[in-house]
């Protein structure tokens, strides 16, 4: 009887390892992109929300002593032309340019999954009406789009917010209305119909749930557009505004001085290249765990 229940006990642990190495944590672990896009991030994530107690010196007092100083042991960045801490400045800018990518992508990806996924289902004029609007939005060049909406609605978190969101609005609600079109035909949404479920419920509880693989694909390539689009913004003086340090900003500031101090100009490119590339090897390890057909494959 110990023999068995060790076998038994053998079998259910070989069984907890496999529906690991199976599962999307588990295939995550095994891609090499996955992980390096997944510490860079986490990297990111930790100096953003501790960045007040992580910074060696104020990103904002001025120390006119120690202007334009070249990286050192006591300043591993450098300090740019008011005696500012670069280094602090990076971590604080971290903070910012995090908060409004996560917050913007929250709100494009919510009501752009929202109204593409009613077009989708419900069909008709609303999806005509809705579909047009996007590719109206859409029809605007990025940048430019983003440029007028900060330049009419005015600098801050807030609006930057707002123009962010507005420009990545329809890829989020394109790609939900699409998966929506596929799944509604299915049967166990024809069966949900017959026992007389209603819509906002055969919506929101049986086809979005099983819609939101790609949408966690754009969600995860989306914070790799919006850090780009609120350093533009911030270079272009329509982002965060001084004292408050962001990388687009610090980078917009330097650019007078890059013969004279070139880490000034090193540390925020650097810094924004880095970030921009983690989420972009996290989003490409997603979209391929999420593909069936490497799925089924085992991959």
């Amino acid at each position: 009887m110990t023999e068995i229940t060790a076998i038994s006990q053998i079998d259910r642990n070989a069984q907890r390892k496999r529906n690991f190495q199976y599962s999307l944590f588990g295939r995550l672990l095994r891609n090499p992109g996955g992980i390096i896009g997944g510490l860079i991030i986490l990297v990111f994530a930790i100096i953003g929300l501790f960045s007040d107690q992580l910074m060696p010196y104020s990103p904002i007092k001025n120390y006119p002593k120690e202007r334009l100083q070249a990286p050192s042991v006591e300043h591993p960045a450098g300090t740019d032309e008011m005696g500012r801490d670069v280094l602090s400045r990076l971590m604080k800018g971290a903070s910012n340019s995090m908060a409004i990518a996560f917050t913007s992508v929250a709100f494009a990806g919510i009501f752009g999954t929202i109204l593409g996924a009613i077009a989708g289902y419900a069909g008709g004029w609303f999806d005509n009406l809705i579909m047009r609007l996007m590719d109206m939005i859409f029809s605007f060049p990025t940048m430019l789009l983003a440029l007028a909406i900060a330049t009419a609605l005015g600098t801050g978190f807030l609006n930057t917010v707002i123009a962010i969101s507005i420009v990545y609005l329809p890829i989020f609600s394109r790609t939900a209305r699409g998966t929506v079109l596929q799944l509604r035909e299915f049967e166990y949404v024809d069966a949900a119909r017959c026992i007389g479920a209603e819509d906002a419920r055969i919506l929101f509880r049986h086809i979005l749930p099983n819609a939101l693989a790609p949408l966690i694909v754009q969600v995860s390539l989306g914070f790799s557009w919006a850090i780009l689009t609120e350093s533009s913004l911030s270079y272009l003086g329509l982002g965060t505004q001084p004292p408050n340090p962001s990388w687009g900003s610090m980078l917009s500031q330097a650019r007078v001085m890059m013969e004279l101090a070139p880490w000034l100009v090193i540390g925020p490119g650097v810094t924004i290249m880095v970030a921009v590339l983690g989420f972009n090897l996290l989003g490409d390890a997603v979209r391929d765990l999420m593909d069936p057909r490497l799925r089924s494959k085992g991959l």
